[in-house]
């Protein structure tokens, strides 16, 4: 495929170095003379020296017949410029990074729609639940980044004498924002489907809006039966540290964030009001005793220092921390890590590097991951005109235990789809699918897998 990189820096020359080792034709783009001579000597692409967000230099850069276009500067709002320029002037897919979580907050303003761009990109939102899936299931659906953080997706294990053992999913009575995407049952996963009865002893994973998430659990659960909370502590209150706190549900982990910045506390205060805050250093071995870094069920630190998040694992996997995990970015760190007693380590660069190589797709998908264990593939895709999909409603598509559609986005609004709803040209979906119907599942919306 042919892939626009826009940004010649530390993860752009990662991300071109990846794609050029899977054999993509990239063009790079940089305002830094340097930089474009050193990606130019190391690696098999056409670096060219200009600014991104200047239509001379994208036509100049062939921009009219890009497959991709990465923007990955340093600069969110040059990322949402040019990408936007580069969507406009023919690219197919155009994607922007940013780091400011205003750019993701469809709330007050939907900068993704407004541009045009097909998605926004924060590695530290990435990075965060990445490290989510490893505390809560590493086997759980990463909805979150698809569904741009509108719809949340919960995993719970049935209990033997919860009200929905030996029912029929299409009796259970849930919300109407609420759908049950995946059971999980004797080492099996699959896609749910109406028909599907709920035994007990199943892991199953419910999507909707957090509000009626929260309501639903308690056909999966008993009230006699409460769960120990898992302790989290978190060190470093940064984009990451913050992503990873708001993501665990206080009504199943109790989250404390050591933060050595106080105007930074004084933020992660306001914003997340039920979690404990403390203004101080997780290098020192005292504060990690005396906030409970050795009864810990999970420590995590991503402070933004390679060096001091392996240190601060250190010292709580030796206070008796039950799993330790990092964020650590030096790749020629990985070997070590492990001999150091670190559990789970996240890297920012494989972390974008996994999510970009899940956008380099043809026809309506958009992006693709698949689940790491299972057969289960979470696509987003693109509804375009004339696809088969938009000429019935949901229920009437053939559609059952191959592929469930979980979220719709029509006119920047996303929600999760009832059966009666029928697709539009236009729509952006997220669906999760059986690989080995993918590609029938594929046809359907206009093309193949």
């Amino acid at each position: 495929m042919r892939v626009l990189t826009l940004g010649a820096g530390t993860v752009g020359h990662w991300i071109a170095d990846v794609l050029c080792r899977r054999r993509h034709d990239v063009t790079v783009i940089d305002t830094d003379a340097e930089r474009v001579r050193q990606i130019d000597s190391e690696l098999d692409v056409r670096a060219i020296h200009g600014n991104a967000a200047h239509s001379s230099v994208l036509f100049q850069a062939d921009v009219f017949s890009a497959d991709i276009c990465l923007a990955v500067t340093g600069d969110d709002e040059a990322n949402v410029v040019s990408a936007s320029m580069a969507k406009a002037l023919g690219a197919r897919r155009s994607i922007a990074r940013v780091y400011a979580p205003v750019f993701r907050e469809a709330s007050t303003f939907d900068y993704q729609t407004h541009f045009g761009i097909d998605s926004l990109l924060s590695l530290e939102q990435l990075s965060a639940f990445e490290l989510v899936r490893a505390i809560r299931n590493p086997d759980a659906i990463p909805l979150e980044h698809f569904a741009r953080g509108h719809l949340e997706v919960y995993e719970v294990e049935v209990e033997s004498k919860a009200s929905a053992v030996g029912v029929r999913l299409r009796e259970l009575r849930l919300p109407g924002s609420v759908r049950i995407g995946s059971i999980q049952r004797d080492g099996e996963m699959w896609i749910a489907s109406a028909e599907d009865e709920i035994h007990g002893g199943d892991r199953i994973s419910m999507i909707g809006v957090p509000s009626d998430l929260n309501k639903s659990r308690a056909k999966f659960t008993t009230v006699s039966k409460r769960r120990k909370r898992n302790t989290v502590l978190i060190a470093g209150g940064g984009e990451i540290g913050f992503h990873l706190a708001r993501a665990l549900p206080a009504s199943d982990y109790r989250t404390t964030i050591l933060e050595y910045d106080p105007r930074r506390c004084e933020q992660l205060a306001k914003l997340l009001p039920d979690l404990t805050i403390v203004n101080a250093s997780a290098n020192n071995r005292s504060v990690l005793e005396d906030e409970g870094g050795g009864a810990a069920d999970y420590f995590v630190a991503c402070t933004g220092g390679d060096e001091s998040n392996i240190m601060a694992c250190v010292e709580a996997r030796e206070l008796g921390a039950r799993r330790v995990m990092a964020v650590v970015g030096r790749p020629d760190y990985a070997n070590v890590v492990g001999k150091l007693g670190i559990d789970h380590v996240v890297s920012e660069r494989d972390t974008a590097a996994r999510q970009i190589l899940g956008f380099l797709n043809e026809g309506p998908i958009i992006s693709h991951r698949r689940l790491p264990n299972g057969n289960i593939g979470v696509y987003e895709l693109e509804v375009v005109d004339g696809a088969p999909v938009t000429e019935a409603t949901l229920a009437d598509l053939p559609f059952a235990g191959r592929c469930l559609i979980t979220a719709i986005q029509r006119d920047s609004f996303i929600r999760v789809p009832m059966a009666s709803d029928q697709l539009k040209p236009g729509d952006i979906v997220v669906a999760l699918v059986d690989q080995q119907h993918a590609s029938d599942c594929m046809a359907l919306f206009g093309g193949r897998s």
